[in-house]
């Protein structure tokens, strides 16, 4: 169906400085080009246990983790849609499922509220998720202004660029203003590389050429070192 779609990629982190992706923009030119969402500003609510099982189990690099998730690409206003996406990892692979729904109609169905409209497999996933952990509810809202590309001659490769990242554990909205405290330094960005096989020669170029390595930054899990209070998340700690 139009409104539920299945991920299987990789996906590759990298935290840069602003120069280093002004360099990289200029060398994207021909290969890359802005994809259906360009820049948008995404909020996701992150959903756990009272007990934050998800993101502690996720924090100690298990084989396989998962997470569910509802997000938006903008304020929703009126019978605005969301993406309720259910990701998981095994190994390096990241598997996402995910259903496009009225935002109120996907609220009442994770609260346990209403039923989902959808009859499919992906709902059944969700639900099989929902009633395994069953004190599952909001935990944190992260929001993020992105830029997004898709590769010109490899629709499959994907970028995408992450800056001013923000989180908060109240207000949990999707139909809220943007605000919260930062999860990155003031120069700093969030790159991730999606990909159904290898890195394309020009990227793994660029990436050599600039010394820029992967990172394991995990927004959530970011977030979640804060709210516990650790002086240091991925590496960085700022006020």
């Amino acid at each position: 169906m139009e409104n539920q779609m299945i991920f299987e990629r990789y996906e590759l982190k990298y935290r840069i400085t602003r120069a280093q992706q002004l360099l990289l923009l200029a060398c994207m030119q021909g290969y890359m080009a802005p994809d259906c969402y360009g820049r948008s500003t995404v909020r996701s609510i992150y959903y756990d246990t009272d007990s934050f099982r998800l993101i502690r189990d996720s924090m100690d690099k298990p084989v396989y983790k998962e997470k569910l998730r509802v997000r938006s690409y903008g304020r929703v206003t009126g019978d605005g849609t969301v993406f309720v996406e259910l990701k998981k990892k095994y190994r390096d692979v990241v598997y996402k499922r995910r259903i496009e729904l009225p935002e109120r109609t996907a609220m009442q169905w994770l609260a346990g509220r209403a039923e989902c409209p959808e009859q499919s497999q992906i709902a059944r996933e969700i639900e099989y998720f929902r009633s395994f952990y069953p004190t599952l509810r909001p935990a944190v809202l992260i929001t993020c202004s992105r830029e997004a590309f898709a590769g010109v001659r490899d629709e499959g490769f994907r970028l995408t660029f992450d800056d001013d990242i923000r989180f908060r554990t109240h207000a949990l909205s999707l139909r809220a203003d943007v605000w919260g405290e930062p999860l990155l330094g003031p120069d700093e960005v969030l790159m991730e590389l999606k990909t159904n096989g290898g890195l394309p020669l020009w990227m793994t170029g660029f990436l050599t050429e600039h010394h820029i390595t992967k990172t394991t930054f995990s927004k959530y899990g970011s977030a979640y070192s804060l709210l516990r209070g650790d002086r240091d998340h991925g590496g960085k700690r700022y006020a």
